[in-house]
């Protein structure tokens, strides 16, 4: 396994993407001071998965994000991509070639990928540490990192030892699944209160729903009962309809006399006007 390929697009002072290719062995950078050599090591580091803006010579994360010069203006984003050669299989993946990317945006916003498929950070973080290489494990010593190592306490050379010998990934995966578990707990002890609660509650609700239920009876009741009133008085209704027509008939016959007595007296009123 070795670095194959590290390409740079608006990271620092590379405004332009710029291709780098290696080969196994030794890669000597040579160029006058500020021309960016520094650059190269730090987008390495970065592309890793580097958190901390001090480690790569800035004071914010931004700082790495080309910030233009008279010529050109400044880019919205810094992107470094890192192909890897796994032809012996040593990353822990079913390809030959694999390509690590992130990107940074001027807003904040970040993304990370492998072989161009989004991932989180802690998936490449996974990938690179299970071979010696990512974040604080040694691999890439900048400026000034082999004078701290030198000057470090027994305290500190420990941790470095830990770190270069691949203890760190084990660490942090412990740190994880300590989290994991705290997080467990707290859910546990809100899960018991709740429980708790809740068996408080069952009693007057138990009793609110008997007293629900008895009322659903009673009115499913006076429902039948009015139905059934509806239904006794629609009967006598329909029984009453022939004797009332038969009155009806007869107060039309007594009806007539009077009806042409009224004719009558109509004609000589008539009569006597004229």
């Amino acid at each position: 396994m070795y670095l194959k390929e590290l390409t740079l697009k608006g990271f620092k002072s590379f405004a332009s993407a710029t291709t780098l290719r290696f080969e196994p062995g030794i890669t000597a950078v040579v160029g006058p001071n500020g021309s960016g050599k520094s650059n190269i090591v730090d987008a390495l580091t970065w592309v890793m998965g580097e958190q901390g803006a001090k480690n790569l010579r800035g004071t914010s994360m931004e700082d790495v994000i080309f910030a233009g010069t008279s010529s050109r203006p400044p880019l919205g984003r810094a992107q470094v991509s890192l192909t890897i050669d796994n032809t012996d299989g040593t990353l822990d993946i079913d390809y030959t070639e694999v390509t690590i990317s992130r990107t940074i945006y001027r807003n904040g916003g970040s993304e990370y990928a492998i072989n161009g498929s989004p991932c989180r950070l802690l998936d490449i973080q996974e990938l690179l540490s299970d071979t010696g290489l990512g974040q604080q494990m040694h691999v890439i010593v900048g400026q000034g990192r082999l004078d701290e190592i030198l000057k470090a306490d027994p305290a500190g050379h420990r941790a470095f030892i830990e770190e270069a010998a691949g203890i760190l990934k084990h660490r942090k995966r412990k740190e994880r699944a300590i989290r994991k578990l705290k997080n467990t707990e707290a859910n546990l002890a809100r899960t018991d209160d709740l429980l708790h609660e809740i068996r408080r509650q069952l009693g007057p609700l138990g009793r609110q729903a008997k007293i629900s239920r008895r009322a659903a009876s009673i009115q499913i009741s006076l429902r039948d009962a009015q139905s059934r009133i509806f239904a006794e008085d629609a009967q006598k209704s329909l029984k009453a309809v022939p004797s009332c027509a038969m009155s009806w008939g007869m107060c039309g016959e007594s009806w007539k006399p009077v009806n042409v007595n009224w004719r009558k007296s109509r004609c000589i009123s008539s009569r006597s006007r004229r």
